[in-house]
C-alpha cells in the first residue's frame, strides 16, 4: 500500500491516496531528467527568469486554494498557510529578479594572462527530499535557485504532502518549465537512495530529521555527491536582564505556537534571568492557555493539529517523560480527546541536563523555560546542545545583545527577533543541524560549477 496519502489531521480521515513510483520507473525518471538537462542548461538565464516570474504570479493568483490544500493535509492554520504561499512566491520572484546577475561571469584580475574570469554553470540533475512542515516554502528554497541555475529537478515530497506536491508541479509546468526539467515523484526511501547512487544525479538536498540526513549523507558521501542538509534544531531564545520581559514572552509564545510548534527554527528553549522567570512563565502560560485550538481552516484558529496522531503522541510522550524525570509542567501537555491530532500546548521548567528533554528536539507546541544568573551562563546553556540552527538574544542595549549573539554556535543569530526568513537571507545551520545554505546568493552557489576560464597569448 502506498504511503502517499492525504490523511487529514483535523478529522483523522484519509481523504485521498496516491500511487507510488514503481522500481521500473526509477531509471526512466533519471533518463528524462538527464535528457532535459541538455536543453534546459542552454536556455538563457533571462528566459528561465521569466518562467520563474510566472511561477511566482501563479502562487499569488492561487493563494487561497494553495493555502487550503496544506491546511487540509498537514494542519497549518489558514492565515499561516496563506503567509507561506506568499513567501514561496516571493522566493521564486527573488530568483527571477536576481538570478541572471548572480549567474553572470565575474571578471578577475588577469594575473599575468589576457583574461581571467569565473563562470557559473549548472551541474545536472538534482534530487530534492522535502519535509511536511512547510510544504511550499521548503520546496521553493531548493527549486527556485536550482531551476534558475539551469539544473533539472527530481522532487520527492513528504508522503502526507502529495496533494501540494502535485499542485506545485502543475504550477511549474503551466509556467513553461519543461515537464522533464521538474519531475515530481512519489518515491520510496530505497528508490531515493538508488537515485542518489546513480551517476546521472549530481547532487541531493534534504530538509528533514537527523536520521534522514545521516542516511542521505552516507549515501551521497559513498557516491561522491554534493549534499545540502537542513536538519533539526533546538533554538535558544535568550532574554537579557535589560529586556522587556512581558513583551518578549508574548512574542516568544506566538513564535513557539506558530505552525503548532513544528518548525526547526522555533524558539524551543527560552533562557531568562532567574529574577524574571516567574513573570516570563506566567505570561507564556497565559498565552498558551488562551490560544484558540481547532480546525485550521477556521479563521479563528491560532493553533491547529499536529501533522498526525503519531506526531502528536510523540510530543505528548516527550512531555510526560520530562515530568517523570523531574521537570515541572505548568500547563497542557496532554492529547485532546476526539478525532484529529490535537494537544494542549505545554510549558516546562526545571529541565536538567540528565533529562531527555534537555538535549532532544521537541517538535510541537512545548516551551521549555530555563533560569540563569548571567549572560555567560545563558550562552553556555544555549550552546550545550548538538544542534546549531539559529538563536536569538533580546535586550534594550543593542550592542550588548549583539555581543551575546556573536557567541552563539548557530548558522543564524538574531537580535530582538527570532526565525526571520526572507528570500535574500541565507538559511542553514551548523553542528547536527546540517550543512550548506539555502536562499539568497548563497542558495544559488551550492549546486553549480564555479569554473575558472583563463586566456593567455601563445608566446612565439
Amino acid at each position: 500500500m502506498s504511503a502517499y496519502m492525504t490523511a487529514n489531521p483535523t478529522t483523522g480521515e484519509t481523504e485521498r491516496k496516491f500511487d507510488e513510483l514503481t522500481d521500473a520507473e526509477v531509471p526512466q525518471i533519471l533518463a528524462r531528467a538527464t535528457d532535459a538537462f541538455a536543453s534546459w542548461r542552454t536556455t538563457s538565464a533571462t528566459e528561465r527568469a521569466q518562467l520563474l516570474t510566472r511561477v511566482a504570479d501563479a502562487y499569488d493568483a492561487r493563494r487561497d486554494e494553495l493555502a487550503t490544500v496544506i491546511s487540509t493535509e498537514m494542519g497549518k492554520p489558514l492565515a499561516e498557510a496563506q503567509g507561506e504561499v506568499d513567501l514561496a512566491g516571493a522566493i521564486y520572484r527573488w530568483y527571477a529578479d536576481n538570478g541572471p546577475a548572480l549567474l553572470a561571469d565575474e571578471v578577475l584580475d588577469p594575473q599575468g594572462s589576457e583574461e581571467s574570469l569565473v563562470e557559473t554553470a549548472p551541474i545536472g540533475p538534482l534530487v530534492g527530499v522535502m519535509p511536511w512542515n512547510y510544504p511550499y516554502y521548503q520546496v521553493a528554497r531548493f527549486v527556485g535557485p536550482n531551476l534558475m541555475a539551469g539544473n533539472t529537478i527530481v522532487l520527492k515530497h513528504a508522503p502526507i504532502c502529495a496533494a501540494s506536491a502535485e499542485v506545485m508541479a502543475e504550477i511549474v509546468h503551466e509556467a513553461g518549465v519543461p515537464q522533464d526539467a521538474y519531475i515530481n515523484v512519489f518515491a520510496t526511501n530505497d528508490q531515493i537512495a538508488q537515485m542518489i547512487a546513480d551517476p546521472r544525479v549530481q547532487g541531493i538536498s534534504l530538509t528533514g530529521s537527523e536520521r534522514a540526513g545521516s542516511s542521505v549523507a552516507e549515501t551521497a558521501g559513498r557516491n561522491l555527491k554534493k549534499a545540502v542538509l537542513e536538519l533539526g534544531g533546538s533554538d535558544a531564545l535568550i532574554v537579557l536582564d535589560d529586556g522587556d520581559v512581558q513583551t518578549t514572552a508574548k512574542i516568544a509564545a506566538t513564535a513557539r505556537l506558530s505552525n503548532t510548534g513544528q518548525a526547526c527554527n522555533s524558539p524551543k528553549r527560552m533562557i531568562v534571568p532567574n529574577d524574571h522567570v516567574d513573570d516570563f512563565v506566567s505570561t507564556i502560560v497565559d498565552a498558551f492557555e488562551s490560544a484558540h485550538i481547532g480546525d485550521p481552516t477556521d479563521p479563528e484558529t491560532t493553533v491547529g493539529p499536529l501533522s498526525s496522531v503519531t506526531a502528536r503522541d510523540t510530543v505528548v510522550e516527550q512531555v510526560q517523560r520530562a515530568v517523570e524525570q523531574g521537570a515541572t509542567l505548568h500547563t497542557g501537555g496532554d492529547a485532546i480527546d476526539g478525532n484529529g491530532a490535537f494537544m494542549r500546548p505545554a510549558v516546562l521548567t526545571g529541565v536538567t541536563k540528565d533529562m531527555d528533554a534537555y538535549s532532544e528536539e521537541i517538535f510541537g507546541p512545548v516551551a521549555v523555560v530555563y533560569g540563569v544568573d548571567s549572560p555567560d551562563e545563558a550562552v553556555t546553556l544555549a550552546n550545550d546542545v548538538s544542534f546549531g540552527l539559529s538563536g536569538s538574544v533580546w535586550g534594550s542595549d543593542i550592542s550588548r545583545a549583539q555581543q551575546v549573539a556573536d557567541q552563539l554556535e548557530v548558522g543564524m543569530a538574531y537580535i530582538n527577533e527570532h526565525g526571520t526568513t526572507l528570500p535574500g537571507l541565507p538559511f542553514g545551520g551548523v553542528k547536527r543541524s546540517g550543512f550548506g545554505r539555502e536562499l539568497g546568493r548563497w542558495g544559488m552557489g551550492e549546486f553549480v560549477n564555479t569554473r575558472l576560464r583563463r586566456t593567455s597569448n601563445v608566446k612565439k
